[in-house]
């Protein structure tokens, strides 16, 4: 299998993908209601049967119908016929895609983690929308974090290291620049707001590994994994800075391919103006520099929005394969909208594009694809084709069912705290204190110590208040008195030197 059926034009062209021009990116955009998340169903399925896996984003919930078959009950089973006979697609069936279901909270699929060392400074502050300033911060923090090898797993283990910057940040000033005790308390509140959001939940080990996002049945066929996003759409920054992070990583990890068969992922942005809404000029640039490099990576990225206005001109010039469903044209700046749109596309010489795109009805399309030379097609007016899996979503029931028999159902449900920057900076804490009481115990030993030679020596008094003899006054005295003996024992016998020896004795002691 070397193409994607997409559907057949009103010229009886078949529209097809070829996979081995499917990394030069695609777009997939129209109104709400217009068909965009069938056409991604029926891409998903392609890459899937043909040894592609997949990564999608379920912001509705209706794309979890794809792990389901369709059915002929289907209250549209008539109309998914006919419109399989009308394009010309005589072996139609109905048939579930192998599909693993993922959650950042943990409740529709198994939980997405990472780190906040993965995550790095720019997608974090990016996330937590900080000025100029408190990035500077967080790239300190960082910066002292990998200089003490401390791991930085999770919320508390960046709280932990801010509270260390801040605390040494005297010392830290001269190599790793200004601290203020001011930008750190922003950031801090900001991870408060994180928190109430359920990001603490992104945040953790086991880490989400690439290679289980890239599994193949055993027959070949590649999984679908759906990331439900109908909760998680509500918190967009989270959202976007999570898929920004998950094409950096395969970015990063790929190995260089050039130009493959196929590719060796197909990644879906679903609600893509949401990672471009007021993101920096920096942030911008690095996912134009990612979308141009990734393809020789052999990853087909797909941006799906309501509007190709909503994509920056520069990420716009890196897609090749174009879907679009129908635009309204209510206001002066969606008809200038619609007529940008129109431009994009090889013009057909059987209808005028700009007014196409407002007639289009819904399962309809404006498809241009690259040819084998890599070149963008003529843009056709196009019927796309039913999917093969079920149209709306899957049960509460069906998807437990998928999730019980998940490929990683015993990699990732049940988190692990490791030791990492808050355990090791918590003892680093208690070793501090311990020494700090230490030093104060042998502090106040020494001054009880010198309390206690004071009080033996005032002890020593004599009971008439005098102080003790010093041993040079003792000497001197028994000098005295030796001499007194000689003399009144020399002029008076021995007696007399005993009393003149007494005598001047006690003259000695006044």
């Amino acid at each position: 299998m070397s193409t994607i059926f997409i559907g057949k034009d009103t010229d009886e062209v078949t529209q097809e993908l070829l996979l081995d021009k499917a990394n030069r990116h695609g777009l997939i955009a129209g109104a709400t209601g217009t068909g965009k998340t069938v056409t991604l169903q029926i891409l998903s399925e392609g890459f899937s049967k043909a040894g592609v896996p997949v990564f999608a984003a379920d912001v509705k919930g209706d794309l979890s119908g794809i792990s389901q078959s369709g059915t002929e009950d289907h209250k549209l089973h008539d109309k998914l016929i006919s419109r399989a006979d009308k394009i010309g697609l005589p072996d139609y069936t109905y048939s579930a895609m192998p599909t693993i279901f993922w959650d950042l909270h943990g409740e529709k699929g198994h939980p997405v983690r990472t780190t906040i060392t993965e995550l790095g400074p720019m997608l974090l502050s990016r996330l937590m929308d900080l000025t100029d300033t408190q990035e500077g911060i967080m790239n300190i923090a960082f910066d002292v974090a990998e200089d003490n090898d401390w791991a930085m797993v999770d919320l508390k283990d960046l709280k932990a290291v801010l509270h260390y910057i801040t605390e040494q940040r005297d010392e830290l000033r001269m190599d790793y620049g200004n601290i203020t005790t001011q930008s750190v308390g922003a950031i801090v509140r900001e991870l408060l707001v994180l928190e109430r959001e359920g990001a603490d939940e992104f945040f953790g080990e086991p880490a989400l590994k690439l290679s289980d996002l890239m599994r193949k049945t055993e027959d070949g066929r590649g999984f679908v994994n759906i990331l439900a996003a109908d909760k998680l759409i509500n918190t967009p920054r989270l959202y976007s800075t999570f898929l920004l992070w998950l094409m950096s990583e395969l970015f990063e990890e790929l190995p260089e391919l050039g130009n493959p068969e196929k590719p060796v992922m197909a990644f879906f942005f679903d609600e893509a103006h949401l990672v471009f809404d007021e993101s920096p000029k920096a942030l911008v640039e690095k996912i134009t520099q990612v979308a141009r490099l990734i393809r020789s990576k052999g990853v087909s990225i797909w941006f799906v929005t309501q509007n190709p206005a909503d994509i920056p001109d520069d990420v716009l010039g890196q897609i090749g394969n174009r879907v679009q469903h129908a635009l309204r044209g209510y206001t002066p700046k969606e008809q200038k909208a619609i007529r940008a749109s129109a431009e994009a596309f090889r013009p057909n010489p059987a209808f005028k594009t700009v007014d196409v795109i407002t007639e289009l009805g819904v399962g309809e399309a404006l498809v241009s694809v690259l040819d084998e030379k890599g070149r963008p097609q003529v843009v056709g007016q196009t019927l796309i084709r039913p999917p093969s899996s079920r149209l709306g979503p899957a049960t509460s029931k069906e998807r437990s069912v998928i999730i019980a028999d998940s490929p990683v159902k015993d990699t990732y449900d049940k988190p692990i705290d490791s030791r990492s920057a808050y355990e090791i900076l918590k003892e680093k804490m208690a070793a501090r204190q311990k020494a700090i009481a230490e030093a104060e115990a042998a502090e106040e030993k020494a001054k009880v110590e010198k309390a206690r030679s004071k009080k033996k020596t005032a002890t020593r008094r004599t009971s008439s208040g005098r102080r003790p003899k010093s041993s040079v006054q003792k000497g001197m005295e028994s000098g005295a008195r030796q001499v007194a003996y000689e003399i009144g024992k020399k002029f008076g016998g021995v007696t007399g030197g005993r009393i003149l020896r007494g005598i001047l004795g006690g003259m000695m002691r006044r």
